[in-house]
Formats: structure tokens, C-alpha cells, sequence
């Protein structure tokens, strides 16, 4: 699903985020992407998103080598992909079901499709009855479920997450992880950046390890 292939990164003024990076993500696999803050994680999963570029090397998603993708077809690209934040990204101006909406309106489905696949995310993050609720009045663990109904709403074949459990409390944090499992668990393939290391290791899966950019290892 996803392949980097001696990947770097370097920004303008001469940092470099990320150096020779290179790994395999098959798909329907779940992995965490660790490492200390500043060591390239969201770099890392920026150029997934074609949020950048990579400066060297070769970032392929589902066999497609990104490099090669115009400025026309990122949108197709990204509605292939759930993005969860730390920071939720909600807008309080709409309700919870709106909010959780937003990207099957922006892809043109019918009105009728919108509400059946809105209503089916927020059962599956068991929320089923915040609907009409602004997120405002949610607490940060529901507000963050709000933001993965929203990711997987359009039942992408590829979730991301940076930091989802950043500002949640360890209960709050493993509820959320098993969120995540249970997506994996019907086929979706699942790359979550976290530094909550004790959380990463009580869930058993595939670790890797930035540091300073480079991929130290997997465990």
C-alpha cells in the first residue's frame, strides 16, 4: 500500500526532515510511526498526503509513484486517504453530523448517501447520539471521534493519524486505539504517528522508528 523508496526531504533554507528513507506498508496492515518531536513524523506523513514533496527518492501509495502526480490529481488522491489530527480540525459552526459530512459533499455525493454513510461512521465511534450537537459542547475524546467518523466517512482504504491520542488521557488514549483496530480489522490499512510509547506497545504491532529524519530501525 505504501512504499518509500530512499526518500528525503529538505525544506527551503536547508533543513532536512527526513534523509533516505525506505520502507514497505502492505496493505490491510497496521503500523505506529514513532520517534521524538521534530524527527519527521508528520513530514513523513505529509508527503503521503501530497501536502509536500519529497526532494529525493520515490513515495509510492497503492502502486502509484506520487512524484509523477499533477496538481489536477491530488484531490482524487487524498479522498483515497482518512487524516485524523491532534487538534480535531472541527468546525464549530456546524453540527457534529455536518462536520462529519463535509468530505462527502465535497466529492458530490447525493443527499441520501450523505446521510446513510454519515449516520454508519457515527455508529461505528459511537456517536450516534451527537449528531445534532455542536462539537463545542463535546469532551476532547468525543471531539476526537468526531474527527475519525469524519476520516473514515468515505471508507478510504488508507487512515492516517498524527498524534490522535497527543491531548487525551490513557483511558481516553486506548479507546481510540481500538477504534483504530477495529478499522484495520475489516481491511484498512492503518499508519498512526504517536510517541506514546507505552501505548504502542501494549497493541503488539509494527513500530517504525524516526530519529533526526532517518528510519532507525523497526521493532
Amino acid at each position: 500500500m505504501i512504499r518509500f523508496d530512499n526518500v528525503s526531504k529538505r525544506y527551503p533554507g536547508g533543513k532536512e526532515a527526513l534523509t533516505r528513507v525506505s520502507f514497505d506498508l502492505a496493505a490491510k496492515e497496521m503500523a505506529f510511526l514513532t520517534g521524538h518531536s521534530g524527527a519527521g513524523k508528520s513530514t513523513l506523513l505529509k508527503l503521503i498526503m501530497l501536502m509536500e514533496r519529497s526532494s529525493q527518492g520515490q513515495v509510492l501509495v497503492d502502486g502509484a509513484n506520487l512524484n509523477r502526480f499533477s496538481r489536477r490529481q491530488i484531490p482524487a488522491h487524498r479522498r483515497k486517504i482518512g487524516v485524523v489530527f491532534q487538534n480535531h480540525q472541527l468546525l464549530f459552526d456546524r453540527n457534529v453530523f455536518d462536520n462529519v459530512a463535509l468530505p462527502l459533499m465535497i466529492a458530490g455525493y447525493q443527499h441520501r448517501d450523505i446521510g446513510r454513510r454519515v449516520r454508519a461512521a457515527l455508529s461505528k465511534v459511537g456517536l450516534s447520539d451527537k449528531e445534532r450537537q455542536n462539537p463545542i459542547t463535546l469532551s476532547g475524546g468525543e471531539q476526537q471521534r468526531v474527527g475519525i467518523a469524519r476520516a473514515v466517512v468515505n471508507r478510504p482504504p488508507l487512515l492516517l493519524a498524527d498524534e490522535p491520542t497527543g491531548n487525551l488521557d490513557p483511558a481516553l488514549s486506548a479507546e481510540i486505539m481500538n477504534l483504530f483496530l477495529q478499522f484495520n480489522q475489516v481491511g484498512v490499512t492503518v499508519l498512526i504517528a504517536t510517541h506514546d510509547l507505552e501505548l504502542v506497545r501494549r497493541l503488539g504491532k509494527r513500530q517504525l522508528n524516526l530519529s533526526q529524519g532517518q528510519l532507525k530501525g523497526e521493532s
